[in-house]
């Protein structure tokens, strides 16, 4: 069962901080970028407590040039994952739950990750819009995730469109990596 949603936590940062440091040693020039993503990223937005990190690296296959690595930091490999821009992670139990997203360096999945986090870390207006939606769709999370999900996508989509808008105003690159 996922968890709900809970209000911002200061110690989300840290948390990820560790787990950086631990994949930036254990990958070291492998990962191009370790970032924390996600709801958790963004602070003072409600979000599930899970933690989502994503490490940018030059191509994705073969998985065996960085699996061991995020392996020996505590992580599982998930090779079911139906999505075919990233490769993806889970922590191991009892871990805290994580989720490690391995995207290409320059994909457009791993910059739609970059520039939705930061369009809210700078648009407090739009974040709590966002948490507002999210804390309206959180009993779908009990019985039908993907409903959660689909209920989510408007806008997400419509933020992106707003957030490439101020990229192309603002001249927004991804800052340097979190990790």
């Amino acid at each position: 069962m996922e968890t709900g949603i809970v209000d911002y936590a200061s110690e989300w940062p840290e948390q990820f901080a560790a787990i950086a440091g631990a994949l930036r040693a254990a990958l070291a020039d492998v990962a191009l970028r370790i970032d924390h993503i996600g709801s958790t990223a963004v602070p003072g937005l409600a979000a599930k407590p899970i933690l989502d990190i994503q490490v940018s690296i030059a191509c994705l296959e073969p998985v065996g040039a960085y699996r061991s690595r995020i392996e020996s930091c505590g992580f599982l490999w998930r090779p079911d994952n139906p999505e075919r821009t990233k490769r993806y992670f889970r922590e191991a139990p009892p871990r805290p739950r994580t989720h490690l997203h391995v995207r290409a360096a320059g994909s457009f999945s791993e910059q739609f990750a970059l520039l939705f986090r930061d369009y809210l870390r700078t648009h407090p207006e739009r974040a709590a819009a966002y948490a507002d939606l999210k804390r309206q769709l959180a009993p779908l999370l009990v019985n039908d995730r993907q409903a959660y999900v689909e209920g989510k996508e408007p806008f997400i989509w419509e933020t992106i469109r707003l957030a490439d808008a101020w990229a192309q105003a603002t001249g927004w690159q991804p800052p340097p990596s979190d990790g």
